[in-house]
């Protein structure tokens, strides 16, 4: 595959307003405080790492640790450690790799999808508050336009070996 070309021009004024709003509205959802703030309202007592390695293994098949690690742009020791945090909590557990049964794929117990879908509810919930004065038709837009964004963002992403990553909406391979 090629490699998508480097933009050697300078970015429109409107991209350069998405990029500015994007930057915001990622401050503001990686915050410590928002973070503390929607685990309290979801009743889940976990840090953001474990949060975000909830949600990967909740969108996609039993992985295996590494696989968690490339998909969420870490170190396979942060993946370890925080599996290791949410297997004591029963959030995870590790189950045989049906391809190799040397290997093992981290899968979510009943609890842990009970905690991804109060962690998904309270962020729906504030995500709702904040866009209440939006009409159906323009939250509907965005959501259109947002995935759109991603895809495009996903088509174009490189990984290490400079190919282009074979990642699908839902956040699969």
């Amino acid at each position: 595959m090629t490699t998508p070309p480097v933009p050697t021009a300078p970015a429109s004024p409107e991209v350069t307003e998405i990029e500015r709003a994007l930057t915001r509205i990622t401050y503001l959802s990686t915050r410590a405080r928002q973070h503390d703030r929607l685990m309290a309202l979801a009743g889940v007592p976990l840090d953001r790492a474990a949060v975000a390695l909830l949600r990967q293994v909740a969108d996609s098949e039993p992985l295996r640790p590494g696989e968690l690690a490339q998909r969420l742009g870490v170190e396979a020791s942060h993946v370890t450690r925080t599996v290791q945090q949410l297997q004591k909590s029963g959030y995870v557990t590790r189950v045989p790799d049906p391809d190799d049964r040397r290997a093992q794929r981290i899968e979510l117990t009943e609890a842990g999808r009970k905690a991804v879908g109060s962690v998904r509810d309270a962020g729906a919930r504030g995500m709702q508050m904040a866009l209440s004065d939006w009409s159906t038709d323009e939250l509907q837009q965005l959501a259109t336009l947002f995935h759109r964004m991603v895809d495009d963002f996903l088509k174009y992403s490189i990984d290490e070996e400079g190919e282009p990553e074979a990642v699908t909406r839902a956040g699969t391979a």
